[in-house]
């Protein structure tokens, strides 16, 4: 195993588990996994249908949050010139790409329910009818 956390610290500059960092980086905070859950789950979503997925989340934190993961290029944002604005939002192939690790981590959390803090309410990121 050390030989191993050498080669990754010779090849790549950084110290093992680096790449798991930068990872992170890209779906870190409350809500970018939970909007790119949504992304895989709906395909097109528009910024009205994440507040209303996401009731929890301020207007700021969610413009934000799909700012953010544009920029990191896992989403891709199209604006139509129509009044009033139209903007959906889809994943890249990039975003695409991280299903298998957000579907394990939807796994695992449904797995270890045990963990959750109290008062956590599953599926609290999805609006309850009534």
């Amino acid at each position: 195993m050390q030989n191993s956390a050498k080669r990754v610290k010779d090849t790549y500059g950084c110290h093992p588990g680096c790449a798991v960092e930068a990872a992170l980086s890209l779906i870190d905070g409350k809500w970018k996994g939970v909007i790119l859950f949504l992304l895989m789950e709906e395909g097109v979503m528009r910024f009205s249908e994440f507040q209303k997925a996401l009731p929890n989340i301020t207007q700021r934190v969610l413009t934000s949050q799909l700012r953010s993961l544009e920029a990191d290029g896992l989403l891709d944002r199209k604006v139509y010139p129509v009044v009033p604005p139209k903007v959906e939002y889809r994943l890249t192939e990039l975003g695409a790409s991280l299903a298998p690790v957000i579907k394990a981590l939807s796994a695992w959390g449904n797995e270890n329910k045990t963990l959750w803090p109290m008062g956590f309410k599953r599926d609290s990121h999805v609006q309850q009818a009534g």
